[in-house]
């Protein structure tokens, strides 16, 4: 196991405690004498003059590991910012539901020296890359750890686009878009529309159409592999968005062509020994617990 001696912190601002949980991992990353780098916005909540300061987009090259500390929308947000340099990230958890920040601020102490000490999981996600195509020359769009989805943004507008997988025509859809998704992000909008829960080991992602105008439309699930083209139809002067975990925009015109497609590069995430995928959803999901049975 890789011993972790430079440590990134991230925290999101105005998020309920984050203040709190990042000084306690400052003083424990200190007892530890581990050398402590701060993300610039991080750095307002936290000042330290002795601890130097990144962007977010440098960060991960300064480290070899990075601790967020928020919710699951935090740790998407550093997800994109992260996953090109490599570098493997650990959530402590500050939201409501946790799925990817899997650490709870009261066992910050116990679980990370567990993990400075190389008693951990690593585990690989994959994320998805989108890129337009409009009048022949390709635009650079965006990444995703949970989705891409095609919507029509404030307008409550249907939207008309045709679906190819790997260059093949599947359908054309009138909808109010689609949401395209990994395993990861199976448990996050994709679920919320209808679509499968999907364990975060396999190599597969979901198309999932959104209020579709006809009832044999279901969702599909394809090899990660698969490159998904979506049409936008030119007759129609409206122009929809194409958003990544809902926090990146993008524009789109009559005639574009969106690709989206598996990235080269996953993000490395680390876990607590005694981690589970099946107890997070049980926790998370509101599934019951094992039933409890009388000897007989």
């Amino acid at each position: 196991m890789a011993k972790f001696t430079q440590i990134g912190l991230v925290g999101r601002p105005g998020h309920g405690g984050v203040v709190e949980t990042l000084e306690r991992l400052i003083r424990f990353l200190k007892s530890r004498d581990v050398r402590i780098v701060l993300e610039k916005g991080t750095a307002t909540l936290v000042p330290h003059d002795d601890f130097p300061v990144f962007d977010r987009h440098e960060l991960g090259s300064k480290c070899d590991l990075v601790i967020v500390v928020g919710g699951d929308g935090s740790m998407l947000n550093a997800a994109r910012a992260l996953v090109d340099h490599n570098v493997p990230v650990l959530g402590v958890n500050r939201g409501r539901l946790g799925f990817l920040t899997d650490i709870l601020p009261d066992e910050i102490e116990t679980s990370l020296a567990e993990v400075l000490n190389g008693a951990y999981r690593e585990e690989a996600r994959y994320m998805l890359e989108f890129s337009v195509l409009r009048n022949g020359q390709l635009l650079p769009g965006g990444t995703a750890l949970n989705d891409v989805v095609l919507h029509p943004g404030t307008a409550a507008q249907m939207i008309e686009f045709e679906l190819f997988i790997n260059d093949q025509f599947v359908n054309s859809q009138q909808s109010d878009g689609l949401i395209v998704a990994t395993p990861t992000g199976s448990t996050a909008y994709s679920m919320s529309a209808g679509g499968p829960i999907m364990h975060p080991g396999l190599n597969a992602l979901v198309l999932v159409p959104m209020y579709p105008h006809t009832l044999s439309s279901r969702p599909v699930v394809v090899d990660a592999g698969s490159i998904i083209r979506l049409e936008i139809v030119k007759q129609r002067a409206f122009s929809p968005l194409v958003s990544c975990d809902g926090q990146v925009r993008f524009y789109t015109e009559p005639g574009d062509s969106i690709i989206i497609h598996k990235k080269q590069e996953p993000l490395r995430l680390i876990h607590p020994l005694d981690y589970n995928y099946y107890e997070v959803c049980r926790s998370k999901l509101g599934w019951g617990n094992r039933l409890v049975r009388d000897d007989v």
